[in-house]
């Protein structure tokens, strides 16, 4: 049956603002971390610890092909592939990603970096199910990893944006916030690099003068050089 017509006009719809933070996961519903872990996980992790063990490390492409090689007898390829699959899905991978640290081989030596759009994507998400597990607002958290992450790429912001942009408009957001983070951040480094370059002071004397500790002002004179573009209008 239909439901009546409304006897006057509703009022206008507002479209509402969008929220990088999401619907908290409901009772009962499995989250990654909570589900059963798949048994050849042991075995890897006993065979390969500083990839598979406690802290993971992100794996290299082509590691499929390289663990079948390395046990022929051992391991079955389609049980593999559902423990690579859940295994890089896990909370801690992809927290390792997001952090930026480089792919690594059977032998534990890193060989590869992680793209900056696997970064971020790995960011984003570990930034999602956590918000789920906590009433805290984690977006400013986020903010400054996507900065430091962007200033890590060696990416001009335009390009950076470009690359790692979703449908997500709340998080497109967020990120074009930390690009001018970011852009204000490297800016700040340069007036104090030319400040230091006119001084003719001493790193002890100029940090002393702005209230800096020898350290902060070495790292922040050291970075001003590798000052990042702006980022773009919003």
């Amino acid at each position: 049956m239909n439901e009546p017509e409304p006897t006057s006009s509703p009022p206008a719809h507002r479209k509402p603002r969008p929220s990088a933070r999401p619907v908290r996961q409901p009772q009962g519903t499995p989250s990654p971390r909570s589900r059963q872990r798949h048994p050849l996980l042991d075995l890897l992790a006993r065979h390969h610890p500083a990839l598979f063990g406690d802290n993971p490390r992100p794996l290299k492409r082509g590691i499929f092909e390289d663990l079948l090689a390395a046990h022929p007898d051992g391991l079955d390829p389609d049980a593999l592939k559902e423990a690579l699959a859940q295994h890089t899905r896990s909370t801690r991978y992809l927290a390792a990603v997001g952090e930026g640290q480089p792919r690594r081989n059977l032998q534990g030596e890193a060989v590869e970096s992680p793209t900056p759009e696997q970064v971020h994507h790995a960011l984003v998400e570990v930034f999602r199910r956590r918000s789920t597990r906590t009433d805290e607002d984690l977006r400013p958290r986020l903010r400054e990893r996507i900065a430091r992450a962007f200033e890590a790429s060696g990416l001009d912001a335009m390009d950076y944006a470009a690359r790692v942009s979703s449908r997500d408009e709340a998080i497109n957001g967020l990120t074009q916030e930390a690009l001018a983070e970011a852009a204000g951040r490297a800016a700040r480094q340069q007036a104090l690099q030319r400040a230091f370059a006119a001084s003719g002071q001493s790193l002890e004397g100029f940090a002393a003068m702005y209230g800096l500790s020898v350290g902060e002002a070495r790292r922040a004179i050291g970075q001003a050089s590798r000052g990042r573009a702006a980022a773009p209008d919003a």
